[in-house]
């Protein structure tokens, strides 16, 4: 199972407009998407608006791969539990969010190997396609690494 989550913040219709339009062209494929507060309707997969925590869980250790926003939260605990990820950062001319700044948590996870991000809909679908045969660099922990809290210390 394909699990497409947006977060709970807002809706995000044109990520699950384009997930079901695939989906549409993938019926073997068993999707659950959690699509917060859209007007838009999937005909193509499960959805539910809204998730409770343990329904989330539960559909994150289900899965085979994830497909969300790039909230960092997420990015996180999908990376947490080694799963393959594909971001699609929300932008904000498109008054998806506020600003830009998933592009760069996109973009950054992207370059480590961690996770496919498309930023653009035709990419977005190209790597849909790839997402069943690719595999995280290497697993996060649930702390921080020794590079990081050294950064923070000379930061500091």
């Amino acid at each position: 199972m394909i699990f497409v989550t947006v977060g709970h913040q807002m809706p995000f219709d044109r990520m699950i407009r384009l997930v079901d339009t695939w989906a549409g062209q993938q019926p073997d494929t068993d999707i659950m998407a959690q699509i917060g507060t859209s007007d838009f309707v999937p005909q193509n997969m499960e959805y539910q608006k809204l998730l409770s925590r343990q329904e989330f869980d539960a559909c994150l250790q289900r899965c085979s791969a994830v497909v969300a926003h790039a909230g960092a939260g997420t990015i996180i605990q999908v990376l947490g539990c080694n799963k393959p990820l594909l971001v699609f950062p929300r932008l904000g001319r498109l008054a998806e969010t506020r600003n830009d700044h998933q592009i760069g948590t996109a973009r950054h996870f992207a370059d480590q190997q961690q996770l496919l991000a498309a930023f653009t809909e035709q990419e977005f679908i190209q790597k849909l396609d790839e997402l069943a045969l690719f595999r995280p660099a290497r697993a996060v922990g649930p702390y921080a690494s020794p590079e990081l809290l050294e950064r923070l210390r000379s930061f500091i």
